[in-house]
């Protein structure tokens, strides 16, 4: 699946990906915990992980190629378009990995180079 196309990402998560983020985990946990653990998030080191390592770590299907975000996504590595890096917690207790943002980043990436070293943000 590996192959030349570069994929190139921003420096650090855009503004925008946080309240996303937020969002999402405040579904999984409560608001009291979300605001520490996007606030952590701010905070955290960038990282990298391999795409297919991610994916394993989450437990998550991968989406179609069809899906409009993906596709999205994907137009935007062609064109040679940075991504934002992805916002990621650990679950302990559930033994999983939680993509807080950057799902469809992550598919979109996966699609093109499943060994693609991907820059995050995990806590």
């Amino acid at each position: 699946m590996a192959n030349d196309t570069e994929i190139k990402w921003l420096d650090a998560p855009e503004d925008k990906d946080f309240p996303a983020a937020q969002s999402y985990l405040t579904l999984l946990h409560s608001e009291t915990e979300v605001i520490g653990l996007v606030r952590k998030l701010k905070d955290a080191k960038m990282s990298q992980f391999k795409a297919k390592d991610i994916f394993r770590a989450s437990g998550l299907s991968l989406l179609g190629i069809s899906n409009t975000h993906v596709e999205k996504d994907q137009k935007k590595i062609k064109e040679g378009n940075p991504l934002s890096p992805l916002l990621l917690v650990r679950d302990i207790e559930n033994g999983k990995l939680i993509i807080a943002d950057g799902y469809h980043r992550l598919c979109a990436v996966y699609s093109i180079n499943e060994d693609a070293t991907i820059p995050c943000k995990i806590v």
